[in-house]
């Protein structure tokens, strides 16, 4: 799952891991700079960059004006001439405005450039819903940046996987779109917003190696290993989908996909082959979300392997309500029916 760890492991937080691995190379490598709103004296709006400015100076960890746009654009300079820029934009629901910068400067450069230059820069914004943040901090963009060649689009769904991933990220020369899912900053989320919260510290996958690691890119997870179905999700609904096999009773093998694109396809098929059920889960809304490009590649590479229709469960094709923000939700008993609806057919 990873190589070469080092240090002695400790509790983490998500947010904790996140910057461990920051720390890490901001130590290892002059050319890592940090920097978006409120990154710097305050540490982010959720701590995740807490005391690396006070450690690293205000010339590698610093504060950004409110641009999305310049944040991104600026970055996109600094890669081009050798740093490896590792920007915040604070909620997911705002990177919006730097989607030009994104699509048109730092997914093109390489090919523009014929390989003369790269984009080295990681995007890091929260994402996704189960906060009450209503529309405007409940978002998860991940499909509008799936779609542009160019881009890596990455996910974890726990601290290990969550630094690993970061440190993988900040080194490869392609701009990568690093989407943290809030909801499990401080502990995995079962989906039951009315049971009390579990904190990475009790959990395995909170244990975190304190030095440097990473978690290849492209590469997903068997989370669970079962017989009857295969589910394909990521982030938040790895730990949903887990809870609704143990509501179900259905033996679910959960493959987290971690990198979302480019995507880890051998093991999707493997799975899915194996099982011959197949249900898809993410939190963003159903019409063109991922899973929709997750159906499609089943479906041309299992075909004949299939028992059942392919099932997915997602949001809705509405803006992410504040009022009624648990019927949104893709929770357990969504999920544990969508289970059984593939096994009985």
């Amino acid at each position: 799952m990873s190589d070469d760890v080092k240090g002695k492991s400790t509790p983490m937080t998500m947010i904790q891991a996140l910057r461990s691995a920051m720390d890490v190379m901001l130590e290892r490598d002059d050319n890592v700079v940090v920097f978006g709103q409120d990154v710097g004296y305050f540490g982010g709006v959720f701590r995740c960059t807490e005391g690396l400015q006070k450690k690293y100076g205000k010339s590698r960890v610093f504060d950004a004006p409110i641009s999305e746009s310049g944040i991104v654009g600026a970055a996109v300079g600094m890669g081009a001439y050798g740093l490896r820029p590792v920007i915040e934009i604070q909620f997911a629901d705002y990177i919006y405005p730097a989607y030009d910068q994104i699509v048109s400067e730092a997914a093109r450069l390489r090919f523009r450039s014929a390989g003369d230059f790269t984009a080295p820069l990681t995007i890091r914004t929260p994402c996704g819903g189960g906060i009450y943040g209503g529309q405007t901090h409940s978002q998860s963009p991940e499909a509008v940046f799936t779609h542009v060649c160019g881009v890596r689009t990455v996910m974890p769904s726990n601290p290990y996987d969550a630094k690993g991933l970061l440190i993988a990220s900040i080194e490869n020369n392609d701009p990568v779109i690093f989407l943290e899912p809030k909801r499990i900053y401080n502990g995995p989320f079962n989906g039951h917003h009315d049971q009390p919260v579990v904190p990475w510290s009790k959990h395995p996958m909170g244990d975190v190696p304190e030095g440097y690691y990473t978690v290849p890119l492209e590469s997903a997870s068997v989370f669970r290993a079962g017989k009857d179905l295969t589910v394909l999700t990521y982030g938040t609904m790895v730990w949903v989908s887990e809870a609704a096999a143990a509501e179900s009773g259905v033996d679910a093998e959960i493959i987290d996909l971690r990198s979302i694109w480019p995507l880890d396809l051998p093991t999707i098929l493997a799975s899915v082959k194996k099982t011959g059920r197949c249900v898809v889960v993410h939190e963003a809304t159903r019409t063109s979300g991922f899973g929709a490009e997750l159906t499609a590649l089943v479906q041309e590479h299992c075909f004949y392997h299939l028992e059942a229709p392919i099932e997915r469960v997602t949001g809705w094709d509405t803006p992410y309500p504040h009022a009624q923000e648990w019927d949104y939700f893709p929770g357990p008993g969504r999920v544990a029916a969508a289970f059984k609806r593939a096994m009985e057919k």
